[in-house]
Parts: C-alpha cells; sequence; structure tokens
C-alpha cells in the first residue's frame, strides 16, 4: 500500500481518494481562486486523489497524471472508482455476484464510475447503477491496491 502521512490541514491521510460532488470543477494551477483555470473537470462522482493540502485548496490528481488545485467544498468522502481506465479497447469487466468470480451480473466498459461500497484488499462490492456486485479490485483506480474500505 502507498506510505501516506497526515495532511497539515486536515489531518487526513496523504495521498487519499475523493470523489467531485460536482459536474463541473475547475481545476486551478495553485491554491486559489486568483489562479489560471488548468482545466474543467466534468464528471460528478469522479474519483481524485489528494496529494497536497493548502489552507482549503486540495491538491488533485485524476487517473490519468494530471494535478490541479479544487476547492475543498467540491470534494466529497464518499468512494468511487473508475474502471481499468488505463485499457483503451472495448474490454468488458465482469461484475459478479459474489468474491472472486461467480454469476455474472452485468458487464462494464473501461472508464465507467462505479460508487464503492467496501473492499477487502482483493476484491471490491460495487454500485454501478442499479446493478450491485463485485470487481477485482486490480482493476479499480480509486483504491489503492491492498486498502480495506468500510
Amino acid at each position: 500500500m502507498t506510505q501516506r502521512n497526515a495532511g497539515p490541514v486536515t489531518g487526513l491521510p496523504l495521498p487519499r481518494f475523493v470523489s467531485l460532488k460536482a459536474s463541473e470543477v475547475n481545476a486551478r494551477v495553485g491554491p486559489g481562486w486568483e489562479y489560471q483555470i488548468a482545466w474543467v473537470f466534468r464528471r460528478a462522482g469522479l474519483p481524485v486523489e489528494v496529494i497536497a493540502e493548502f489552507e482549503n485548496w486540495r491538491q488533485v490528481r485524476d487517473s490519468d497524471g494530471g494535478t490541479g488545485w479544487v476547492n475543498a467544498v467540491l470534494t466529497s468522502a464518499r468512494r468511487t472508482a473508475v474502471v481499468a481506465p488505463w485499457v483503451k479497447d472495448r474490454m468488458l469487466f465482469r461484475l459478479t455476484a459474489s468474491r472472486g468470480g461467480g454469476t455474472l451480473v452485468a458487464q462494464i466498459e473501461p472508464g465507467a464510475i462505479v460508487d464503492i461500497a467496501q473492499c477487502d484488499g482483493e476484491d471490491c462490492e460495487v454500485y454501478a447503477g442499479k446493478q450491485n456486485g463485485y470487481l477485482p479490485q486490480k482493476s479499480l483506480w480509486g483504491v489503492y491496491p491492498g486498502e480495506k474500505v468500510k
């Protein structure tokens, strides 16, 4: 698991995953309204990794490795993940009824956002819309390898 230290503002672990609350969130080049907008996130629920804190600003990294500063009020402790954003072909991932495989519940495309209910370090129980089931933790960006989420 990634080495994590306490954030200087919140005392929460750094790095850590959070999700974005709004469907439009400005990522700035520095921690303040006066800084230029580097780009705009356009997906509510998108997981981002908090890598630094300054006052009410959080420096975040997305699944592509891009970093920017967002206001903390636009982040949520709700855990979400992106299904295998590194896969560029049309491969589908099996959402199964039990840990480690089992009955197929649904097939999910790379890049889909899922809500994390829990992870045991190897598999995560997730919600994809109204469907729930299990995906291998290693196929998700938004949870660390071996991390347990309750």
